[in-house]
């Protein structure tokens, strides 16, 4: 969507195919490196009504920006005018999101315009309850204002509030407006059209030319994505793995490669890999506990939990032990001093014979429903660190044996996963 030769290309591809009824569109990215994306520009503009009550500069990007898209579609349509009156509605909302859900508005808007068909305002039909999770009543409002309409262009990334106001996703949201827009229109299939082909065995900046994943399912996807394999926003599954409706990631620029399908449990086959992809993330921080019967000690695991509530801190892991457990910490919560104060809360509540912090600890996930079917897994996984000379940190697997998640020191993140990938995707 970065352009209108791009624009032109997204509506060849839903042309192409009677079925692609409805489309949820996104803001324009960087047309080049350098280039700065229409969300950024929007921030900055939200930035600039704050501080001055009137949008500035950067929002004289945007309406050039689309002011040339719709110049090179040589549409008749005034993109003047709704530019003005955006610019006016952002000044008197003087909210971020509001400011920010516009790159997607007028996307919207342009495409409507470039396929024919009509355009939904997401405010409309997507809503947010209290606590600013989406509200299930969206399911019906999409429903209703989709019945009838043969294709339409849904704007994505955003909604409404209880107050009314506009709310937006998380970054990347538009993957999750596509998931509700799929299942609220019980869709046989639900394309999501990025700028790859589909998921990567690894991260190719690391390891060259990674095997490319044909399909996989919506566990191993969460797997994936949450250890960083951001093809697709995490979130966007839950939507659609409640109505069992497939994901099929495709390429905007090479619409004739295959992809990847993401599939729910009940279409999922096993793919006969003993895994599916590695993945993983740099800069965590570990903090360790040990107390003698720590077992017997009703309420111990709750204190420390209440500890971290109370700092709104989340974990991810908690590894633990007859006598020890630990906390596995995103190190970007614990700056400017929450570390200290926190350790020294975390003893004060629970009298810990001993606490120890290892920081600088990267992750390492192993992801596959092979996995619990071959013997020896975990022997080939830690016998190819061994021999890439990697001491291991952390080892955590779930019950549930879909992944294997190791931690290493930070200097050993791209030789561990390069040893990883080797053994089970090497020649």
């Amino acid at each position: 969507m970065a352009d209108g030769i791009n624009m032109q290309r997204v509506a060849q591809i839903v042309r192409s195919d009677p079925s692609r009824r409805y489309v949820v569109v996104s803001a324009p990215g960087k047309r080049f490196g350098g280039d700065i994306k229409i969300t950024d520009l929007l921030y900055e503009t939200a930035a600039d009504v704050k501080k001055t009550g009137r949008t500035g500069e950067a929002f004289e990007k945007v309406k050039n920006r689309f002011a040339g898209i719709v110049h090179e579609l040589k549409l008749d349509f005034d993109i003047d005018a709704l530019l003005l009156e955006t610019q006016r509605q952002i000044e008197e909302e003087n909210s971020e999101d509001f400011a920010a859900s516009r790159g997607e508005y007028l996307s919207g808007r342009i495409m409507a315009e470039l396929l024919g068909v009509p355009f939904v305002d997401a405010r409309e039909v997507i809503k947010f309850d209290a606590e600013g999770r989406l509200d299930k009543r969206s399911y019906d409002l999409l429903r209703a204002e989709l019945k009838g309409k043969k294709s339409a262009v849904v704007a994505g990334f955003y909604g409404e509030d209880v107050n009314g106001r506009v709310k937006t996703f998380s970054r990347g949201g538009s993957d999750i407006s596509g998931a509700i827009v799929a299942r609220a229109a019980g869709a046989d299939l639900y394309e999501n059209w990025t700028d790859v082909s589909g998921f990567l065995a690894c991260d190719p900046r690391i390891v060259p030319n990674p095997a490319p994943i044909s399909a996989l399912s919506y566990k191993e996807l969460r797997e994936l994505s949450y250890m960083g394999a951001n093809v697709l926003h995490s979130e966007s599954i839950f939507p659609v793995r409640e109505a069992d409706i497939p994901i099929r990631i495709k390429n905007t620029f090479r619409p004739e490669d295959t992809g990847t399908d993401i599939l729910p449990t009940s279409k999922y086959r096993f793919s006969g890999n003993t895994v599916t992809g590695i993945a993983g993330k740099k800069n965590f921080t570990v903090i360790f506990l040990e107390k003698s019967l720590m077992n017997a000690e009703i309420g111990f695991t709750y204190r420390v939990l209440s500890v971290l509530l109370r700092y709104g801190i989340s974990f991810e892991h908690m590894p633990s032990g007859i006598d020890t457990m630990s906390f596995v910490i995103d190190s970007e919560q614990l700056k400017n001093g929450v570390l200290e104060n926190l350790i020294r809360d975390i003893d004060a509540t629970v009298h810990s014979d001993h606490m120890h912090v290892f920081d600088d600890v990267a992750l390492i996930a192993v992801v596959g429903h092979g996995m619990m079917k071959n013997v020896g897994t975990s022997a080939r996984l830690f016998e190819a660190i061994a021999r890439a000379g990697v001491n291991v940190r952390m080892i955590d697997q779930g019950s549930s044996e879909i992944n294997i998640i190791v931690g290493v020191d930070n200097d050993s993140y791209e030789t561990t996963l390069k040893a990883v990938y080797d053994e089970f995707f090497g020649d």
